[in-house]
């Protein structure tokens, strides 16, 4: 830290200016952890200009996620959970473009577009907000309010002009050599935005725009995402703890954690329902409970992997729960946990045993079209006495998903918490087939389980009153 103290003395300008990304990035962890006698010493080294410039430098404050990366990009998507510092590095990234050495002095960019949902919330979030770009501009530095042109004006001459995603045809004409747009996955007419907006990035050498976003599964973001020309930043909100209040933490997580819209929401994470599939994320999230009751029947599903090693699939293994009083159309299913392991058959083994151990199951099934007789042997290398049941699949995996889908639409299904992956790969699967990455290893799993506890259970139960009739 002394370099940081010595390029200092030159006051605002020149410590804004002169400090290196590899001093500024440490400077807040170093200055969390250190005690506080070398508190006091770096801070008496500093001078008064200093001192006063050091709460506006954000690259000494910012979190990883917040920082631009390194190389020569066009879009820039932080991806992050709700308060995790989207917006203030949105603020800090058109400082740093607009801004020069000093106040007067032009900056990378003279011409930026600002972008969100309404106007209403570009002013509110985007310049007037408590993260926003007059909020984190030092007193010297801040730009001019111009509301009747719904623009940012700063004494060098950079604007930075307001856009509203509900009109597209505002950004037909102008042009800019860079543009923050604010939540673009809640756009209603986003793809229509962002089009017009890329026509408009035709100003400077390098024309660089910056997304932050909580993702959500649209077309026009996993496009950007896929993109060669665009890099990524991502962040949960528990990143940003400091800067939140504790109880919002707490309620939060209390209330979303361990859920498919926590994971959206929360850990930022895009979740990809295709077109067309069995499961949707809100019918994922309606079957979500807290508590599980009393239940009849167990069973650990064990869908193995055909390959073992670092770069195999996958060992599918879930732990289903029926509750099965009554005629069939009154059971229900609880799916427990997800168990899957990736590791040699000996791993899978004991993990799908130890899964019936932690939850009581009465009954171990595995697919065994792949393993054949080899499945069942390396399981009873375990366990010689466990209750075993082979399966051996005669339909694709999607026509075979069905009737579990079905049971889902009809609310006879439910899961805990903490499913992430498995849902992931349920929200991917069609009738057509698995659209995901690999093999759908848990879903397998699951739905052989279901199979085992409400679908076999009820057909045989229909036999006798068919016989009967």
């Amino acid at each position: 830290m002394r370099n940081f103290a010595r390029t200092s003395q030159a006051g605002s300008e020149g410590a804004a200016s002169t400090l290196t990304p590899q001093e500024t990035r440490s400077g807040a962890a170093w200055l969390a952890s250190a005690g506080p006698e070398e508190v006091e010493d770096f801070l008496g080294g500093l001078s008064e200009n200093a001192l006063m410039s050091l709460p506006w430098l954000f690259e000494f404050w910012a979190l990883p996620h917040q920082l631009p990366p390194e190389g020569d990009w066009k879009s820039w998507v932080i991806m992050g959970g709700r308060g995790a510092g989207k917006t203030r590095a949105g603020s800090e990234w058109v400082r740093r473009m607009v801004e020069g050495p000093t106040a007067a002095a032009p900056g990378r960019c003279h011409r930026v577009a600002l972008v969100g949902e309404t106007f209403d919330q570009v002013r509110e979030v985007m310049v007037f907000g408590e993260s926003g770009i007059l909020a984190c501009t030092p007193p010297d530095r801040r730009p001019v309010w111009e509301a009747g042109r719904r623009r940012l004006v700063w004494a060098n001459g950079a604007t930075a002009t307001v856009y509203s995603a509900h009109e597209p045809e505002a950004l037909r004409g102008p042009q800019f050599d860079a543009a923050w747009a604010d939540e673009l996955a809640k756009w209603k007419k986003s793809e229509d935005v962002w089009d017009m907006l890329q026509f408009a990035l035709r100003l400077g050498d390098h024309p660089q725009q910056v997304v932050t976003t909580t993702p959500r599964n649209v077309g026009v973001l996993k496009r950007i995402l896929q993109n060669a020309s665009t890099v990524v930043t991502h962040a949960p909100t528990e990143a940003n703890r400091a800067y939140l209040a504790e109880s919002f933490l707490a309620e939060v997580e209390a209330r979303y954690g361990g859920t498919r819209l926590g994971r959206q929401e929360l850990d930022g994470v895009l979740l990809d329902d295709v077109e067309g599939a069995l499961w949707t994320t809100s019918m994922l999230e309606a079957a979500r409970i807290a508590d599980v009751p009393k239940l009849d029947r167990v069973v650990v599903a064990v869908d193995p992997a055909v390959t073992a090693g670092s770069n195999s699939d996958e060992c599918g293994i879930v732990v289903v729960g029926a509750v099965t009083q009554g005629e069939p159309k009154d059971w229900r299913a609880f799916v427990l946990e997800d168990a899957s392991v990736r590791g040699s058959p000996t791993d899978w083994a004991r993990a799908a045993i130890a899964a019936m151990d932690r939850h009581g199951a009465e009954r171990l099934v595995a697919e065994v079209n792949q393993g054949g007789d080899l499945v069942e042997s390396v399981i009873r290398q375990i366990d010689p006495l466990v209750p075993f049941r082979a399966l051996r699949a005669t339909r694709g995996k999607g026509l075979r998903a069905e009737p579990v889908a079905a049971l889902y639409e009809q609310g006879r299904i439910r899961h805990v918490r903490g499913l992430g992956p498995l849902e992931d790969q349920m929200c991917q699967m069609t009738v057509r087939g698995y659209e995901g990455r690999g093999s759908p290893d848990r879903l397998d799993a699951l739905v052989w389980a279901v199979h085992e506890l409400l679908i076999e259970p009820s057909a045989q139960w229909r036999r006798p009153q068919m016989r009967r009739l």
